[in-house]
């Protein structure tokens, strides 16, 4: 009998601690069961968040073709071929739309292949807009509508030829003439003009001539003019209205300054959307490589 008591009292012993062990594993299966989930569903919900802002993000570069397609090109501005380059533009973009709205709903099958696939067209959209801005240390004068193509366009002699008969043929000179017939010296000073007509219309305002009209000007011999100074434009202005100051290195400038700002302007559109697009879809992409963890 003694030997039946100290055989059942260590198999008693036993029992207990593994019972034990057994109820504190169970016990602990619900607890990561509710942790788990309310992770999952939060980052589902980051997710689905950030999807939705990378498809409205993705809106502005749509109505950006729009305005493209619509947009009136500057007078003479097919002479530097340049709506060609609107077309192609127009058509990179579209394409861009459509790239990222693709990777939004092929990204829980390829993640990967979708971030690649949406990185390339927009670093190449983010590096023609530093283009057009002349922010890029690698643009170059091949490049059409950047600062230094521009330039060169300046001291293209045979091009300029045609863009001023352009100019003329457009009579915007004639036009300013027209509405500023009854205006007086100051009041025509306070004129807002635009760059062409206060490059190629009116002499530059240091030279010493004195207004009678928008397109005539008297040599005003009172005036002192200092020789180091002197513009060498003065000496091309004519009172021709034929001619005018269309020699001018002013008008050129003029109108260059005139026909960047489009491109300043939508340098400015592809840099930000750029920008925007790749924040938001890398953060996309990171958030559903967490979602996939923790799945």
């Amino acid at each position: 009998m003694a030997d039946d008591k100290a055989d059942g009292n260590p198999a008693e012993e036993v029992q207990v601690p593994i019972i034990e062990e057994n109820e504190h594993k169970q016990a602990e299966v619900p607890t990561k069961k509710n942790i788990i989930p309310g992770k999952f569903f939060q980052v589902k919900r980051v997710s689905g968040l950030l999807s939705v802002v990378s498809f409205v993000f993705s809106l502005p570069v749509l109505s950006s073709v729009i305005w493209l397609l619509y947009m009136k090109s500057y007078d003479c501005e097919w002479l530097f071929k340049l709506p060609r380059l609107q077309i192609g533009i127009n058509i990179g973009l579209i394409c861009v739309f459509f790239i990222c709205n693709a990777a939004l709903f092929l990204r829980a099958r390829m993640q990967m292949v979708g971030i690649v696939v949406v990185m390339v067209p927009l670093t190449v959209m983010f590096t023609i807009g530093l283009a057009f801005l002349g922010a890029n240390s690698m643009e170059n004068r091949r490049i059409p509508a950047t600062p230094l193509w521009f330039e060169m366009k300046i001291h293209d002699n045979e091009l300029w030829s045609n863009i001023k008969e352009c100019i003329y043929d457009t009579g915007v000179c004639r036009d300013l003439a027209l509405t500023s017939t009854k205006l007086k010296s100051y009041d025509f000073s306070m004129k807002k003009l635009s760059s062409v007509e206060s490059g190629c219309c009116r002499p530059p305002a240091d030279c010493p001539l004195q207004y009678v009209n928008a397109t005539f000007w008297e040599k005003n011999d009172q005036m002192q003019t200092d020789s180091d100074t002197y513009n060498p434009d003065c000496d091309l202005w004519k009172n021709d209205r034929d001619a005018l100051c269309y020699d001018c290195l002013t008008c050129r400038q003029g109108y260059m300054k005139a026909l960047r700002s489009k491109w300043l302007k939508l340098g400015v559109f592809l840099v930000c959307m750029a920008l925007l697009l790749i924040s938001s879809h890398l953060s996309l992409f990171l958030v559903t490589m967490w979602e996939l963890h923790i799945s």
